[in-house]
């Protein structure tokens, strides 16, 4: 598993469905499969897999930066993403 908290990404206690918090979860679940994918070169499956999970996560980010330019900020600072 990888190392990102997803926890700090979550707006409230029961929260499942902010952007912020899917964007944590993505980014937890792609790094595991790249992971799994440096083992596994031939694995065409799963690497279609994270191409849709990466793109998912591209325009989940795209839709915060659009809403709160700060709140994006923050964002892909606590994931390590990018700059």
């Amino acid at each position: 598993m990888s190392n990102i908290n997803t926890a700090e990404f979550k707006t409230h206690e029961n929260d499942t469905g902010s952007a912020d918090y899917q964007v944590a979860l993505l980014t937890e679940r792609i790094l595991d499969l790249t992971e799994h994918l440096k083992i596994h070169k031939k694995d065409v499956a799963s690497k279609r897999g994270l191409l849709k999970m990466v793109a998912t996560r591209r325009k989940l980010l795209t839709y915060v930066k659009k809403k709160d330019e700060a709140r994006y900020s923050k964002l892909i600072q606590g994931l390590g993403l990018r700059k």
